[in-house]
């Protein structure tokens, strides 16, 4: 047993010391350069002990920042300057985001399409719906159906006006990315997308990258067994872009498949190519990330971001986050689809926000057109579905400095849903709205 028994984290909690942790901090940055040599990673965290163990002990209790200063020292010391690099790159952004976060920066962040919220806000301020106040009055009034009609009519419009865009520039379009974060829409997006397309004789032929993942095996762990693959060097990216380029050329390539419940990939598959009438497809969370489709130049691709960027105030003057409202919308859907109980889906959140801050948010703005997913009523059917769930995660998590993240998000999202007037009746949804991704039911059939 390791001599090392506690740490302190930086708020000056003291937790259980716990070894998979540099583990799996080390890996992730030896990812984040290629490589995956998980029993190379073991070895440097014996080293990193053995160093802890002679400068520490159970009355002197390591802080964080010194472990980290021990990682980095053994990393370089063994000739791992690229992971070191990684390493000590990754601590340094988390470094300005807390000190960013700590000076409560209220400067215009470069990386939200400020156009396209003031468009919102001002089509919910016309509409009445800009508050949770204003919103509970008119589910009171019995206005929920004029509600959610006009808010799909909203999301309706932005869709179809990006499916003009891309018929404008058909010609030179070879890949049309579709993006978003975790559980803004693109699925049901993309579906309504093709239908405004296939009028005027184009279709779309996706390439799915879900078959690229490599090995879960070969993805990091953390110490509650919890597989982090929110990623894009989860992905096999360059055979990505192999095959996209391939694709965009017309010729045939063979795709990999994947297999979810053994978390392997098998190579060399299934045949696909592109024919004339149709343009290539890629519906990923990470389209933006340059290196997923370095192969293709900057003209041949059309990108399009979707994000629920719902403009409504809640009782404290703060606007309802829209990473909150992704996050309910994940744990319904990977409660009915997925068998991923919401409380994991609430634990496993904070990989997937890590990953959307470094890895998709920094490129909104690289994109052709953005298209708003949020529908002002949501949030009353996940007050009738979720009101209660959150007020429990509240208390199971207060004192619980391991799970700071999940606590600090359920206060928030609780008390946005105390607020909020629910509603129990799904079947005022419509059957093709992007919100059956989610709780279900949907017209649309899902590939």
């Amino acid at each position: 047993m390791s001599k090392i028994q506690y740490v302190i984290k930086r708020s000056g909690d003291k937790v259980p010391f716990n070894r998979n942790r540099i583990v799996n901090a080390l890996y992730r940055a030896a990812i984040a350069v290629g490589e995956r040599n998980r029993e190379q990673i073991e070895q440097l965290t014996d080293q990193i002990i053995e160093k802890l163990e002679l400068e520490f002990s159970e009355k002197k209790i390591p802080h964080i920042e010194e472990i980290q200063d021990i990682a980095e020292y053994i990393l370089i010391k063994n000739g791992q300057a690229k992971t070191a690099k990684a390493y000590i790159l990754y601590r340094a952004e988390n470094i300005r985001n807390r000190e960013k976060n700590s000076k409560q920066d209220n400067r215009l962040s470069e990386n939200i399409p400020w156009a396209k919220c003031w468009q919102i806000l001002d089509w919910a301020v016309t509409h009445s719906l800009n508050t949770i106040e204003l919103l509970n009055q008119k589910i009171k009034a019995g206005k929920i159906k004029e509600i959610i009609q006009e808010s799909e009519h909203a999301y309706q419009r932005d869709i179809a006006h990006a499916a003009e865009l891309i018929i404008d520039r058909a010609k030179e379009t070879k890949l049309v990315i579709v993006t978003g974060p975790s559980s803004s829409g693109k699925t049901t997006t993309t579906h309504k997308l093709e239908t405004y397309l296939n009028k005027e004789g184009l279709k779309f032929a996706a390439l799915n990258v879900d078959h690229y993942f490599f090995d879960l095996a070969m993805h990091p762990k953390d110490e509650f067994g919890d597989y982090d693959f929110e990623t894009p060097q989860a992905l096999d990216l360059d055979l990505i872009n192999e095959h996209l380029n391939r694709l965009v050329k017309g010729e045939k390539v063979l795709i990999p498949t994947y297999d979810f419940k053994t978390g392997t990939r098998k190579l060399d598959q299934t045949p696909m190519q592109i024919h004339q009438d149709e343009i290539t497809l890629l519906d990923s969370l990470h389209g933006l990330y340059p290196d997923m489709t370095a192969s293709i130049a900057s003209e041949n691709k059309f990108k399009l971001y979707l994000e629920p960027l719902m403009q409504l105030k809640a009782a404290d003057g703060r606007y309802v986050r829209w990473t909150d409202i992704r996050l309910i919308r994940r744990m319904l859907r990977d409660s009915a689809f997925r068998a991923y109980n919401p409380t994991q889906t609430l634990e496993h959140w904070h990989y997937v926000r890590t990953s959307e801050l470094r890895n998709i948010i920094p490129y909104i703005n690289t994109t052709d057109y953005v298209i708003n997913s949020a529908m002002p009523y949501e949030i009353a059917l996940y007050a009738h579905k979720l009101g209660k769930e959150f007020a429990k995660w509240v208390e199971k998590y207060r004192e619980d400095p391991l799970k700071l993240d999940a606590y600090t998000r359920a206060l928030r999202i609780n008390e946005v849903l105390k607020q909020t007037e629910p509603w129990d009746d799904d079947s005022i949804v419509p059957e093709d709205s992007v919100l059956r991704e989610f709780i279900g039911g949907s017209s649309i059939k899902y590939h």
